[in-house]
């Protein structure tokens, strides 16, 4: 990164209460979760240097407590208004490191929960407008640092035992041979995406079955179904979307924490016919030891697990434990993106592939960043490596991820893809937004339907090729209502 004007200070952190109503329709629905409301704690950072740019970051709840998050979010103002922006900009690490610090914040997770969720809305609202002010997308802007100062980025304390700065130093290192090539390759072809929007627990086999043949039709080579609620309604669901996708699809299977070790063992067994890519979150992600138990014993089938791992520690932990095929990191369970690069490189360290999780709201636009960084910068590779998709609430975005073929073509717009539309901002506010006040039985119908043209048909030409310069170069002035 350019050194930054020492000039102009931060002004305002502001956090909203952000919530769409998907339980309406059973978008989201799992045997863990059947009545998810994607929505989002989201930050705007604004400052008072006068070009504009403002950053936007967010942090991924289910609906009810995301006013726990938005308290949160505010508790840590103190931290952030006033502070010299060029200072900031110029030392994100000590900027992660002041945040995780608060003593007696941190006596609340220590670093885990909700506190450290607000931490990396906070931190990636920053990372957000730091790219804004170089010009460059996320993943550009990560993947042009030299290594050393990739590794200042990183909090090493706690995961030293496995993962020491040189041996960080030496992966990054070893990583850039090669890397003009890949971003070539990544900018033309894309990155690797599987389709879960076939797999809620919440919809009818034929639905299921529908989706699945239009994400195969769609260029997508894996699909991902939830299981867990009943056995015999899995083995059927199973059976109907493996008979539709055929055997060369990759099938993933997602329980979402519902099992005991032995439970997942029995269960896991009884769908291992229908040839799973993976199960995922089996049991409790907390249970290290038990995580580590399914895979011996349910192998060849797979473990992939991480969206609900509380920070880099934790992933230490499952990674010496031989506990993980897959890391499932996320871009907003732990502290942002300072704590996702010690992630990417302990994966990286232990060999294991990262394949995000996304979904959610603004989850695709957030780890699309990470991935291609860690394909440029850290792992160097593309096998087995594939980032979750799911084909709504996208249009509430100024840079709407784009799928192409079953890729992930890489974002070109400067910042995280983490701004919103204000006018969503504005109508999904809660509970005061329009869409709240919207009966059950007259909310309106198209933006959680399905798509007559269907949810995994190309975008049409034109917005996403060239984005327009407007909304990263002069912001709207005013931010969304309280």
């Amino acid at each position: 990164m350019r050194p930054h004007p020492t000039r102009g200070r931060i002004t305002a952190l502001d956090a909203y209460d952000i919530r769409f109503p998907t339980s309406r329709r059973l978008e989201g629905s799992d045997a863990m979760n059947p009545d998810p409301d994607y929505s989002a704690a989201y930050v705007i950072v604004r400052t008072d240097v006068g070009d504009g740019l403002e950053g936007h970051g967010f942090c991924f709840t289910i609906g009810r407590g995301n006013e726990v998050e938005v308290a949160a979010i505010n508790a840590l103002r103190s931290h952030v208004v006033g502070l010299r922006l060029g200072e900031v900009l110029s030392d994100l690490g000590g900027f992660w490191r002041s945040l995780v610090g608060d003593s007696q914040l941190r006596w609340l997770g220590p670093e885990k929960g909700v506190v450290h969720m607000a931490i990396g809305a906070v931190v990636n609202a920053v990372w957000d407008l730091c790219a804004k002010r170089e010009g460059k997308p996320l993943w550009k802007l990560l993947a042009d640092l030299a290594p050393e100062q990739v590794v200042a980025l990183i909090d090493f304390r706690y995961v030293e035992d496995a993962l020491t700065p040189d041996e960080a130093l030496g992966i990054l290192r070893r990583a850039r041979s090669g890397m003009g090539e890949r971003e070539e390759r990544l900018l033309a072809e894309g990155y690797p995406a599987y389709a879960t929007s076939p797999g809620w627990l919440g919809y009818p086999d034929s639905k299921v079955a529908g989706l699945a043949r239009e994400a195969v039709d769609s260029g997508f080579t894996q699909i991902k179904l939830k299981v867990g609620a009943d056995l015999g309604d899995d083995e059927r669901r199973c059976r109907t979307a493996r008979g539709t996708i055929g055997p060369g699809v990759r099938m993933a299977l997602d329980a979402n924490q519902r099992w005991g070790v032995d439970e997942a063992v029995g269960w896991i067994r009884r769908l291992a016919e229908f040839d799973p890519y993976w199960i995922e979150e089996p049991t409790s992600p907390d249970d290290i030891l038990g995580l580590a138990a399914i895979r011996r014993q349910v192998a060849p089938v797979r473990v992939a697990a991480g969206e609900h791992v509380h920070n880099r520690v934790m992933f230490k932990q499952l990674l010496q434990a031989d506990a993980l095929d897959f890391l499932q990191l996320d871009a907003c369970r732990v502290g942002g993106v300072n704590e996702n690069l010690a992630i990417l490189l302990l994966a990286a360290k232990f060999g294991i592939p990262v394949c995000p999780h996304a979904g959610g709201v603004g989850l695709c636009e957030l780890v699309q960043h990470l991935a291609m960084f860690d394909y440029l910068a850290v792992s160097g590779t593309l096998q087995d490596r594939v980032i979750e998709y799911v084909d709504h609430l996208h249009e509430h975005f100024l840079d709407p991820v784009v799928i192409v073929r079953g890729r992930y073509a890489a974002p070109t717009a400067p910042g995280f893809s983490s701004a919103m539309r204000p006018e969503s901002l504005a109508a999904y506010a809660f509970p005061g937004g329009a869409a709240w006040q919207t009966p059950y039985d007259e909310s309106p119908a198209g933006p959680y339907d399905e798509s007559p043209a269907g949810p995994y048909d190309e975008p049409p030409a034109g917005p996403y090729d060239e984005s327009p310069p407007g909304p990263y170069d002069d912001p709207p002035a005013e931010g969304p209502p309280a």
